[in-house]
């Protein structure tokens, strides 16, 4: 179950019943904590928009498509021994990022956003590097992986 720390009126199980004591939802109302920002929300359908016709099972193939690519792109861009996988090669275990260990992990990533190349480090070593596949494309990956060996190397 779900406590929120915010309880207020939106949270309510039933908030136009306007009884005095307050009864929060079973479900995931229990989160609401105010008003939606009519702003952020015509953003967000807005955002929503480019969903609209997409197969999730095409975009997960291709999440799955575009890790396996820039794997096989860092081995040959990369020296050898310099990076390390961490991420799962399993595809049931993964997401559509590829962590990969780098001693020098900080920076190496400043190196990369420095050149356009933009994913995070996590300590004490880690380059996080997420691939959207509505927009990232074969020839953004090959990029990033060729960078990154230019950077490591």
């Amino acid at each position: 179950a779900f406590d929120s720390p915010l309880p207020g009126w939106h949270s309510h199980r039933d908030p136009f019943g306007m009884t005095a004591d307050y009864a929060p939802a079973r479900d995931i109302r229990a989160g609401r904590v105010g008003t939606p920002d009519l702003l952020s929300m015509l953003a967000l359908e807005a955002a929503l928009e480019v969903w609209d016709g997409v197969d999730i099972g095409a975009v997960r193939d291709k999440s799955l498509a575009l890790t396996d690519f820039f794997l096989h792109c860092v081995e040959r861009y990369a020296p050898p021994g310099r990076l390390e996988c961490v991420t799962p090669l399993d595809h049931d275990r993964r997401g559509s990022q590829v962590s990969l260990y780098c001693e020098d992990a900080e920076p190496v990533m400043a190196e990369l956003i420095s050149r356009g190349i933009v994913g995070d480090h996590r300590r004490p070593g880690v380059l996080r590097f997420g691939f959207a596949p509505l927009y990232t494309s074969f020839t953004d990956v090959e990029r990033a992986a060729r960078v990154l060996g230019e950077v490591v190397g």
